[in-house]
C-alpha cells in the first residue's frame, strides 16, 4: 500500500514473563524463539509489501535502539523514536503520532507491538487494509481477536451494536473494555460470544488521535507537543528528558480508548495471533513432535517425556529428561527455570522477587 499509511512498532518492553531468556540486556523482542529471526524482525517482516521501510517507525528505549537497528538496518535511524524512560503506552503513541504528522498530516498510523506472533500474514495485511478504510471515517479502530479459550492472560473487548461494514466485514462499537478476568469471568465471556481478546493493535488517523489526546489527556498532549521539533532528532537533550520525565505514566487503553466515544472493534478472525506472553503460550504457536514435546535450541534425550517444553541457549549442552510430563524447562546458562505447564504466568512474580531481593545479575 502506498501513501499516508504508517506502522508504529512499540518495542521498549522487557517481556519479563519469558524469563530467564528475556532479560534487561536482551528483552523478549530480541529473542529468536521461532527460528533464526527475532520477534522484532518477524514483526517487521510481516509488514513487507504493505509498508516501505521509510513508513515504519519504532518506539523504544535508548539501551535497545542500537540492538534493534542492527536487526533491521533498513529502517531509517530517524524513525527510531527514543523514550528517555518508560511513561506508558499513551506517551509512546502520542510521540509517534506527532512524528508522523510532521511527515504527513494526512497520515494513518497502525500501532503494533514487537512481541506478537501472527501466523496468517496474508489475513493480517488484509485486515490492516480494511482498518485503514475504517480509520478514514475518523474512528479509533482496535482489532478484536475472537477468543479460542477462557484465557485469563488477556484483556477483553465487549462488542456493542454494529455501526457499519467495510470490505465485507462488520464493524462494531466498543461497549466496554474489560481487564484481565479471573477464570470464572473469562468462561462467562467465552460463553456469551460477544467478547474479543484485546489484541493491543490500533489504527487511526494521526489528526484524530492527537485531537483525542487534547480532549482526554490535555496535560500529556501539551507536554508532547512541546517536544515536537526534537522528536526523531534529539531525544537526549536536557529539555526532552525534563519534559518527558514530568509525564504521568498511563496506558493508551485507559487514557484514551476507554474514555473515547469513537472507538470501534474490527474483528480479526483468522490471524492465528498470540502475544507470546508466557512460556505456556509457546504451545499454542510451535508444532510439537509426536510425543507432544517442543524442543528449542537444545540437544535433548527424553525417556518417557511427553507434552513438555525444553529450551536452551546452548545447543551443545545435553539435557536429559526421564519420566517428565507437562513440564517447562528453560536453561539460559546462568539460570534454570523448571515449572509445570499452566504455571508459567507466575514467572512475573519471580521477577518481582528478584528485584526486591537485589538479584539484579539475573534480571
Amino acid at each position: 500500500m502506498s501513501g499516508h499509511f504508517y506502522a508504529v512498532i512499540m518495542a521498549g518492553g522487557g517481556g519479563t514473563r519469558l524469563w530467564p531468556l528475556s532479560r534487561q540486556a536482551k528483552p523478549k523482542q530480541s529473542l529468536s524463539i521461532f527460528g533464526d529471526r527475532t520477534l522484532f524482525q518477524i514483526a517487521v517482516d510481516r509488514l513487507g509489501g504493505l509498508f516501505t521501510s521509510q513508513e515504519v517507525f519504532v518506539v523504544t528505549i535508548a539501551s535497545q535502539a542500537e540492538q534493534l537497528h542492527l536487526q533491521c538496518p533498513e529502517i531509517p535511524t530517524g524513525n527510531f523514536l527514543i523514550e528517555p524512560m518508560p511513561r506508558g503506552t499513551a506517551s509512546v503513541v502520542a510521540m509517534a503520532a506527532e512524528a508522523i504528522q510532521k511527515k504527513d498530516p494526512q497520515g494513518v498510523m497502525v500501532v503494533l507491538t514487537a512481541d506478537h506472533y501472527i501466523q496468517n500474514v496474508v489475513e493480517f495485511q488484509k485486515v490492516l487494509h480494511i482498518a485503514n478504510e475504517v480509520a478514514q471515517k475518523r474512528y479509533l479502530v482496535t482489532l478484536g481477536v475472537p477468543p479460542l479459550n477462557a484465557s485469563t492472560g488477556y484483556g477483553y473487548l465487549e462488542r456493542g451494536t454494529q455501526i457499519d461494514q467495510f470490505g465485507g466485514r462488520n464493524v462494531y462499537a466498543v461497549k466496554a473494555f474489560k481487564e484481565k478476568p479471573d477464570q470464572k469471568t473469562a468462561r462467562a465471556f467465552l460463553d456469551k460470544g460477544n467478547y474479543y481478546w484485546n489484541s493491543g493493535m490500533f489504527i487511526w488517523k494521526v489528526d484524530v488521535i492527537l485531537d483525542q489526546f487534547r480532549l482526554l489527556m490535555p496535560d500529556l498532549s501539551f507536554k508532547v507537543s512541546q517536544l515536537r521539533d526534537e522528536i526523531g532528532h534529539d531525544h537526549t537533550s536536557p529539555h526532552f528528558r525534563e519534559v518527558w520525565e514530568s509525564i504521568i505514566p498511563e496506558t493508551i487503553d485507559y487514557g484514551i480508548m476507554e474514555k473515547s466515544d469513537c472507538c470501534v472493534i474490527l474483528p480479526a478472525d483468522d490471524l492465528r495471533w498470540n502475544d507470546v506472553g508466557s512460556w505456556d503460550s509457546i504451545f499454542e504457536v510451535v508444532p510439537p513432535d509426536d510425543r507432544g514435546n517442543i524442543l528449542i535450541n537444545v540437544r535433548h534425550i527424553g525417556f518417557d517425556t511427553n507434552n513438555s517444553l525444553i529450551c536452551s541457549t546452548n545447543p551443545d549442552r545435553l539435557v536429559v529428561t526421564i519420566g517428565l510430563d507437562n513440564m517447562i524447562i528453560v536453561d539460559s546458562g546462568d539460570a534454570l527455570l523448571i515449572c509445570p505447564r499452566g504455571e508459567s504466568q507466575k514467572v512475573k512474580d519471580l521477577v518481582k522477587y528478584l528485584k526486591e531481593n537485589h538479584l539484579t545479575p539475573f534480571l
